[in-house]
């Protein structure tokens, strides 16, 4: 356990944090569903290596998601998690979602988040959300923070940088960062978190190579010069600098007619929100959309949207939908204001299409 001197960076969260892990039996099998980037790998590797140090009877598995998955929508991921048979769930920079995830089944849930909440989870959940604090800290940040707590995890702190720097950059307010990077330098934290990025960006997907270093490793070295994590970086590269030569397409009615853009590719790789950040600086007095044909299996269209300015991007592609007299699906067009999207079917995309403005 860890020493009593240690001062906690959020003391609002001890209680209910112990009060979730006592729910979790001697032997139990505690799942951690963790994002697929570099923040929520590194998140879900922090309670994957530090939870047997708080009861070594534990079970612990850490499970990215999938691509194409929603965490609260996709009943296919809640199958997936059921079949672990968990006795506590762990679900960490994924957001937080009125639906909820297993609760449903009586399994006690515990989030572990810094997005914007869309409502609060069913009963039998905890919701533990940096959304709000100043500064709001990304989800291996406060995973790290959680866990210092109860154990003695500063070997691990590498792991919590990776995700820090991923997702606030090399000169975050995380009160350890500075040492950490002494430590570890700031150039093998970044290339680390480079490799994560790539390894979910390249058309394997292959999310185990750099989650078996954040698990296992005592430095982060070995994850940013694995050689086969480079050839995945090469890969979205190359992918990336095609889709770069790609131009965006306004509605017919010409670009004043409606605030939006469209970037059409087809990759395997997940650079559809890049190229839409791309071009926004461009393009900053509309939402950029880029639909990617061949990120998804089954005809599926993966769009990410981002804006520069104050458009909000959800409710201009609910708005499109209900132009057209049509509702999105349920697992569309969330996330922020700036920067949403998701996973349409053909059929789906060919309305949003109308919607914009693109043809009848």
């Amino acid at each position: 356990m860890r020493a009593a001197r240690f001062m906690p960076a959020y003391p609002q969260f001890e209680a209910p944090f112990r009060a979730f892990l006592k729910q979790v039996p001697a032997g139990g099998r505690i799942v951690v569903f963790c994002h697929f980037d570099a923040d929520g790998l590194a998140a879900g590797a922090l309670f994957g290596r530090a939870l047997n140090r708080i009861d070594p009877s534990w079970v612990v598995e850490v499970v990215p998601s999938g691509k194409g998955e929603n965490a609260f929508l996709t009943p296919s991921a809640h199958e997936r998690l059921l079949t672990l048979q968990p006795a506590a769930l762990i679900v960490t920079d994924l957001g937080v979602h009125a639906h909820g995830t297993l609760e449903q089944y009586g399994v006690p849930v515990l989030y572990v988040d810094h997005h914007i909440p869309e409502g609060n989870p069913p009963a039998g959940s905890t919701v533990l959300t940096g959304y709000g604090l100043n500064p709001v800290p990304c989800s291996a940040w406060l995973a790290y923070e959680l866990l210092a707590a109860e154990a003695d995890v500063t070997d691990l702190q590498w792991v919590a940088a990776i995700g820090v720097v991923s997702d606030l950059g090399d000169q975050a307010a995380w009160a350890p960062l500075a040492a950490v990077k002494k430590q570890h330098t700031a150039k093998w934290l970044k290339e680390a978190v480079a490799m994560c990025n790539a390894a979910r960006r390249a058309g394997e997907f292959d999310l185990g190579l750099p989650l078996r270093y954040l698990l296992h490793d005592d430095n982060p070295r070995g994850l940013a010069q694995d050689e086969k994590l480079a050839g995945y970086r090469a890969e979205v590269a190359a992918a990336l600098a095609a889709a770069r030569k790609l131009p965006p397409k306004f509605p017919p009615q010409g670009p004043a007619a409606a605030p939006v853009a469209i970037v059409t590719i087809n990759s395997p790789c997940q650079i559809h929100p890049l190229i839409a950040q791309q071009w926004i600086s461009r393009l900053s007095d509309r939402v950029v959309l880029c639909a990617n044909l061949g990120y998804l299996p089954n005809g599926m269209v993966a769009i990410s949207g981002r804006a520069a300015g104050s458009l909000h991007i959800p409710d201009l592609l609910r708005a499109a939908f209900a132009r057209v007299g049509a509702t999105p699906p349920s697992n569309f067009a969330h996330g922020h204001p700036q920067a949403s999207g998701g996973h349409l079917s053909a059929t789906e995309y060919a309305v949003l299409l109308r919607g914009l403005g693109y043809g009848d």
